[in-house]
Parts: structure tokens; sequence; C-alpha cells
């Protein structure tokens, strides 16, 4: 899959199942800070990346990630890595 095709997937569904303003979801919004995501929504979104994607995401690899690009990458090496 390519990243292009990932980041539309992420897009999508954090605009729809997490009901955030598309106008927020840029590379560089922090998901907790700019994009207002707490450890509920985290639980969320880890389930919504397992069913789409087919990874299992381990909590510790996540504790770094702190923007959306970041969190694309982190997708993008788990599903092309």
């Amino acid at each position: 899959m390519e990243r292009k095709e990932i980041e539309s997937q992420v897009r999508d569904f954090l605009i729809e199942e997490m009901e955030i303003e598309a106008e927020t979801v840029t590379g560089e919004a922090k998901l907790k800070d700019d994009l207002g995501l707490d450890s509920l929504d985290f639980v969320d979104i880890v389930v919504i990346v397992e069913k789409r994607f087919g990874f299992k995401i381990k909590p510790e690899e996540m504790a770094n990630v702190t923007t959306v690009n970041e969190f694309y990458d982190y997708i993008n090496s788990k599903v092309n890595g």
C-alpha cells in the first residue's frame, strides 16, 4: 500500500470517526494538543488501525508518535516494512 493511500485512509477516519475538523488534520498537527485526542480516543484509533491495516499496535512503539506525519510514518513502516 502506498503512503498516499495510508494518509488518505487515516485522514478520513480522523475526520469521520473521530469527528475532527478537516482543516485541522495537517501533517504538522499534534495528535493530542492540536487535534484534542485523549487516551480513550487512542483506544478507538488502535482498533480502527488494526482493522484497516491488519497489524497490532504496540503502545511502546507509539510512545514517540506525536504528530499526524509521525503517525503516517509509523503505519507506513508497519504496512510496508
